[in-house]
């Protein structure tokens, strides 16, 4: 028989040998999410990651990279936080990213909000920034839908308190630990912009 002609059986050998152990391993990473967040998670997050509380954000359909760091420097110390920070002392990288995989393979929906004219502000801002005071289209690095990317987070159906909350955060400097064109963005926003663009966000899906 050829080499070419055993090409295909090798291949076919070498999935069968190795499928049923990276199936294993990925339903145990699984299985160690799903008690974490049943243990830790889901009081303040939602056991879906849908949280009920405008304070703490919500992760259903957020990156699973992004999620994965944010624990990784919460346990640093690079993001400060009195709340977080016990919670993921004992986590391994591992065991951060089946959450982050975990959170990501959840539903994530966008929420109605009434004010017509306060969307209109927010979504303009979203899509083009404000030229006059040098804001950025928010679109530009977290996509026209919100969406984000493994690097960036995705805003869309986020809580727009905890949006808010993070943009003064950003402002007053008392978040360092990701990109740090936001401190820019954060300082130029008024108020207003920045309360507009937070309950946009929030009806993206």
């Amino acid at each position: 028989m050829s080499k070419a002609a055993m090409v295909p059986g090798i291949l076919a050998c070498a999935v069968l040998c190795t499928s049923p152990g990276l199936a294993a391993d990925a339903t145990a990473d699984q299985q160690r999410a799903e008690a974490i967040v049943a243990e830790r998670c889901s009081l303040c997050h939602g056991k879906g990651g849908e949280s009920a509380s405008a304070i703490y954000p919500r992760l259903a359909g957020q990156h699973a990279e992004y999620i994965a760091r944010q624990l990784a420097d919460f346990k640093s110390g690079k993001r400060g936080s009195e709340t977080m920070r016990p919670q993921v002392e004992s986590l391994t990288p591992g065991e951060m990213a089946a959450l982050g995989a975990y959170f990501e393979q959840r539903k994530a929906g966008g929420r109605r909000t009434q004010d017509g004219e306060l969307l209109a502000v927010g979504k303009y801002i979203f899509d083009h920034g404000n030229r006059y005071s040098g804001v950025p289209a928010c679109a530009s690095c977290h996509g026209p839908k919100g969406l984000g990317t493994p690097q960036l987070p995705r805003l869309a159906g986020q809580h727009p308190r905890y949006v808010e909350d993070q943009l003064k955060q950003f402002n007053k400097r008392d978040r360092t630990n990701d990109n740090a064109i936001m401190h820019t963005v954060a300082s130029k926003l008024t108020e207003l912009e920045a309360h507009a663009v937070a309950e946009y966000v929030a009806t993206l899906d």
